[in-house]
């Protein structure tokens, strides 16, 4: 049930195959790419050639998070580049429902992405749309800051809205997610677990970092 993304805004970026296929072999689910534009978010990252490039070093899926303005730019050039599951987020895009229906059409698994001042109230009328809802509980633009600790109760009220439609989306939770976090977050709902500065920086390693994650998940 539960997911591990390990997100590479954290890896090595020097031997960034080599990082992406580490975490594979410790026993990641999905590789995680936040894609930040400058404009959306207060940083620049990555875009489709570092996807197209990384598509034959893994086989596991590759969960691109779109933190752009204008998203409906640029999701075929990352379906193209070999992204399987693709997130944009609601604050940026002004026909959610079209971007949802063209991300899937290209081949790709849609998601939708709140901020954290974001109610979850604002997706519910697409759940039943998409294959997943990524929560934000940090502030996206830069990796290694503080959980926000009110975001328990925005997984368990979307956990709530998810239900009550009958739909199946996953929850998805990215930011300050570590061994002490990610508990109460399993518990609210979530099952996809995004972690990068904890995991690439855990002086045990990649795999003992995922299995403390698991571990401390299913405990609580």
């Amino acid at each position: 049930m539960i997911k591990i993304a390990p997100s590479i805004l954290s890896a090595d970026f020097s031997c960034l195959g080599q990082e992406v296929a580490a975490v594979e072999k410790a026993g990641a689910d999905w590789i995680h790419v936040d894609v930040m534009d400058g404009h959306f978010v207060p940083n620049l990252t990555i875009g489709p050639p570092v996807v197209k490039a990384l598509r034959p070093i893994s086989k596991l899926p590759l969960d691109c998070h779109l933190m752009i303005s204008n998203p409906d730019q640029f999701i075929e050039a990352f379906a193209a580049a070999g992204a399987d599951w693709i997130s944009v987020h609601v604050e940026a895009c002004t026909h959610l429902q079209r971007t949802l229906t063209r991300i899937r059409e290209l081949g790709a698994r849609p998601g939708v992405a709140l901020n954290p001042h974001t109610p979850p109230e604002s997706v519910a009328w697409v759940l039943g749309e998409v294959d997943y809802v990524l929560v934000m509980s940090v502030n996206p633009g830069f990796s290694g800051q503080a959980f926000i600790p009110s975001m328990v109760g925005k997984v368990a009220r979307l956990k709530e809205l998810i239900g009550q439609q009958g739909a199946e989306a996953l929850i998805q939770v990215d930011g300050g997610i570590d061994d002490a976090t990610i508990g109460a977050m399993y518990a609210a709902g979530a099952r996809c677990f995004v972690s990068g500065s904890y995991l690439f920086g855990h002086p045990k390693g990649y795999a003992a970092a995922m299995a403390l994650l698991r571990r401390n998940a299913e405990e609580g």
